[in-house]
């Protein structure tokens, strides 16, 4: 018997999450005689609560190809967290709306918290006995889930990350009067995107000169020190620090300013440790200083796209529908790289236990120089998920999107 597949996405965007959600449409409408429609949920399991959900087997061959290079969230996004109780009367009006649809197989696109949906919902479903088959396709730009090599977004945010930036450094690099100026990027708790920074320089020596990460204690007499001694040498210093620096008592650096709020997850929203920064270099230095937030362009930007991004965002996804139809359940794709010199990736399935709630910090070892640099192992770890362009279809000369 023909069962459906119902898809959603949850958590921050990407460039790249469209693709996933391509992908496994495209997987999905590949296997006729094992599925019937494909339905996605709008804003995630928590629209589907309110019977938000659209038929996306009614796009065409072109919206699909659109659709792949559209950033951001197509079906919307959200951030809810079930429920750690299955007594909650969440759990069967969830499920009777999957038996009303005739679900057999649900893809959650996400990260962390995602992967706690994931495993949540194939739980119950082992507990009550539905054969539904559940499957976590990874996402975040972050790259902070353990396991798996990478994940999809983190390539086309590092790309991004690396572009402003060398802009930034360019731009800074036209005046003579010392300057000083802070990148502030996303990273609560792991510092891969801000350690992409390190692909700006052009040569040895070049800015940024300091790259801060959360998986180092963050000394400010250190920092300022740092700072003059740069300006001795050179009269413009880039740094670039992750939202979620802290100190050695493990106070957030954005702490030190005004209090962080608090998101539905109960995560401390960081923003603001740039200008706490901008404020405290002015105060000791009494030199030119501007902080930069790159904010949520970073996250989603489709002008600068890794092309490698794209197309491992659509294996990924494909490779979780064809887990789904073979039987597994509970998992998560991860992408594998083989040893060696050449890049090559294959798709894995992992349990989503194994991945939900746990976090995958930046490596020690390739932090250098006290905590302000990164080694040059990072390099060969981040160049292959940058490589290639995508030819982007326009209209006035601006990108043609899918919008719902």
């Amino acid at each position: 018997m023909k069962k459906n597949i119902i898809v959603g996405q949850s958590g921050g965007p990407t460039a790249v999450i469209n693709a996933s959600l391509c992908g496994i449409l495209k997987e999905g409408l590949n296997h006729k005689e094992q599925v019937d429609k494909v339905y996605g949920m709008i804003h995630g399991i928590e629209g589907f609560l309110k019977d938000d959900y659209m038929d996306l087997t009614t796009l065409s061959e072109e919206d699909m190809e659109i659709l792949k290079h559209t950033p951001a969230a197509y079906l919307g996004s959200c951030r809810f967290k079930l429920p750690e109780d299955f007594n909650s009367i969440i759990y069967p009006s969830l499920f009777e709306k999957f038996n009303h649809l005739n679900i057999g197989y649900f893809f959650y696109i996400g990260g962390n918290d995602s992967m706690d949906t994931v495993s949540k919902l194939s739980r119950y479903a082992s507990h009550s006995g539905s054969d539904i088959r559940f499957i976590g396709i990874p996402k975040t730009i972050d790259n902070d889930l353990i396991i798996t090599d990478h994940t999809p977004g983190y390539g086309s945010a590092a790309k991004y990350v690396a572009n402003t930036v060398r802009e930034i450094v360019m731009d800074s690099s036209v005046y003579q009067q010392k300057a000083v100026t802070i990148v502030e990027l996303m990273g609560r708790h792991a510092g891969w995107l801000t350690a992409a920074s390190k692909l700006a320089r052009k040569y040895d020596g070049d800015n940024p000169l300091f790259i801060y990460l959360p998986e180092s204690d963050f000394d400010m007499d250190q920092f300022i020190c740092d700072i003059e001694k740069a300006l001795e040498k050179q009269p413009n210093v880039i740094v670039c620090v992750s939202e979620g620096i802290s100190d050695s008592h493990g106070t957030f650096i954005c702490e030190y300013d005004d209090e962080a709020r608090l998101d539905s997850f109960g995560h401390k929203m960081l923003t603001g440790c740039g200008k706490v920064l901008e404020n405290f270099v002015r105060n000791r230095l009494g030199v030119k200083v501007r902080s930069v937030e790159l904010n949520v362009c970073q996250r989603c930007s489709a002008a600068i796209v890794s092309k490698t991004d794209i197309e491992e965002a659509v294996l990924a996804a494909s490779h979780g529908v064809l887990a789904a139809l073979d039987g597994e359940t509970g998992k998560m794709i991860a992408f594998q790289r083989a040893p060696g010199s050449a890049y090559e990736i294959s798709c894995i399935t992992v349990d989503v236990n194994e991945v939900c709630n746990k976090e995958k910090p930046f490596p020690s070892q390739w932090i250098t120089n006290n905590g302000t640099d990164i080694g040059p192992e990072f390099l060969d770890y981040v160049l292959p998920l940058i490589q290639g362009n995508i030819l982007q279809q326009e209209k006035d000369g601006l990108p043609v999107f899918l919008y719902r």
